[in-house]
């Protein structure tokens, strides 16, 4: 029987510094949050041969900190900040400091396992960043549009200057996205495959290639539950509850939401199981989140098999 000793890492990061918490051995130190500080956390983790690292996002603060550590080939995991807040909570922990929540986190990862996912590298961060900052300026616009109605004349010129800016700003961001997709050998190839779908346009698909890189590499299940268009049972006893869906990334959703609404004009596939869902008595709203995971799924399979859709066999859901 082996005799290896498991070694879990927990890492709080904080504005200037990371503190790293080891178990189980219960060891504790902190380093400053900048390239020296990195340098000196990754020789001295490497030197615990960890199983895993485990890191909380923290309104992307933790990206430096992981690329560091993915450049350094440590097995890197990002971990769900409720999960850990929860899991604090059933041992009793309710004291709450930065080395304290290093300990949990490692604690976690010892006795949870989670298991490790693809993790966005660079550019594909970047590309996030430009996805994500697209959505910021069309929220800004939709809300001046909708204020240039309902303002006095005066007003209105105050706001169509700004409304202007960020027409064209929303334009040199489409050019860099569809830029840098268009010059990636691989999103390339992914992103013809995704609008070979009905429904599926150039702003899905860079949302999918920007924000779900596990899309291909993943079971249909659990690129459902990932998503957030997965039902999830609440049963107890002889209490049959209607399943709900919950949780996943919420950007892919929102989306994907508006995707199928597009494929159940132009799709084949989805209007029929979407008819015979509401033929089965399913409610208009379930029988929409349906076809959404069938979407998805249809995307997974396709990723994973690299067939466009015109060949690609439909799904069992």
């Amino acid at each position: 029987m082996s005799t290896a000793m498991h070694t879990f890492i927990g890492v709080d990061i904080a504005q200037n510094h990371l503190d790293i918490a080891v178990e189980p051995t219960g060891q504790v130190w902190t380093e400053s949050y900048d390239a020296e500080g990195l340098s000196r956390a990754i020789e001295r983790i490497k030197q615990t041969t960890p199983d895993l690292v485990a890191l909380e996002p923290t309104g992307n603060l933790e990206k430096p900190c992981m690329n560091a550590f993915l450049a350094a080939d440590l097995p890197v995991i990002l971990v769900n900040p409720q999960r850990i807040r929860n899991f604090a909570r059933s041992i009793g922990q309710a004291a709450k400091t930065d080395r304290l929540d290093a300990r949990i986190i490692a604690r976690y990862a010892q006795a949870v396992r989670p298991p490790r996912r693809k993790l966005p590298d660079q550019d594909r961060q970047q590309l996030a960043e430009l996805v994500v900052r697209r959505d910021q300026l069309s929220a800004m616009h939709a809300a001046e549009t909708y204020r240039l109605s309902r303002v006095s004349p005066a007003m209105q010129r105050e706001i169509q200057p700004h409304i202007a800016y960020l027409e064209a700003c929303l334009d040199d961001l489409n050019r860099r996205i569809d830029q840098r997709i268009a010059t990636h050998p691989i999103w390339a190839v992914h992103r013809n495959l995704l609008t070979s779908v009905p429904g599926v346009g150039p702003t899905v698909s860079a949302y999918l290639i920007a924000c779900l890189p596990e899309l291909g590499g993943c079971s249909h299940r659990q690129i459902a539950a990932l998503v957030g268009v997965a039902p999830f049972a609440q049963d107890s006893g002889s209490r049959r509850a209607q399943r709900s869906i919950r949780g996943g990334r919420s950007r892919i959703r929102r989306a994907l939401y508006m995707a199928t609404l597009v494929a159940l004009r132009y799709n084949q596939v989805l209007p029929r199981h979407y008819e015979r869902l509401l033929a089965a008595g399913k409610r208009k709203k379930v029988a929409l989140v349906a076809c959404m995971r069938k979407l998805i799924v249809i995307l997974n399979a396709m990723m994973k098999s690299l067939t466009p859709w015109r060949t690609q066999p439909t799904p069992q859901t």
